[in-house]
């Protein structure tokens, strides 16, 4: 067997002309970018609807109307707190130590501010201090109207000391 002979052809094939490619190309990207930019559109219309019919529609739960006695027990707590934050406790604590003595522990300290009173819980060394505790508390700019409410003598305490209860008003401030 005998190869066959080879043929080559050193002919070119004529083309087809460069810019009909290079416009079907351009065609293509700009259809593609309009389609994009109106894909693009309608995703912000379809979101702006769908946040639209979220507030209108019927799946909103609505307000529940709150009893009148439950409001009215808001407001009194919100008042209250609104009255213990307006306590001068600056003067206060001012006036509570310059009524103090060596001879007098405050041992507790409760305001009420809803009827602008303080109750102090104290101890002193003898009568005479306590009564003079309660002077010098009635003498302050503060607080005012200061009596004593309970006194006892601590049987157990080998120096004998008073554990005391006092009430007095809170004044306005000038």
């Amino acid at each position: 067997m005998k190869p066959r002979p080879l043929e080559l052809d050193y002919l070119v094939a004529p083309r087809r002309p460069l810019w009909l490619g290079a416009l079907v190309l351009g065609v293509a990207l700009g259809v593609g970018a309009v389609l994009g930019m109106q894909y693009r559109d309608t995703q912000l219309e379809l979101q702006r609807l769908e946040a639209t019919a979220g507030m209108l529609g019927a799946e909103r739960k609505p307000a529940r109307a709150i009893p009148k006695e439950r409001l009215d027990a808001e407001v009194k707590a919100a008042e209250a707190v609104v009255k213990s934050l307006t306590v001068p406790w600056a003067s206060l604590i001012e006036a509570l130590e310059r009524a103090s003595t060596k001879e007098v522990a405050l041992l507790q300290l409760q305001p009420d501010a809803q009827n602008r009173t303080l109750r102090l819980t104290l101890e002193a060394r003898s009568r005479e201090a306590m009564f003079d505790y309660v002077r010098r508390l009635n003498a302050s700019h503060t607080l005012g109207e200061a009596h004593l409410l309970t006194h006892q003598v601590q049987a157990d305490d080998p120096q004998r000391r008073i554990q005391f209860s006092i009430q007095a008003v809170l004044r306005d401030s000038p």
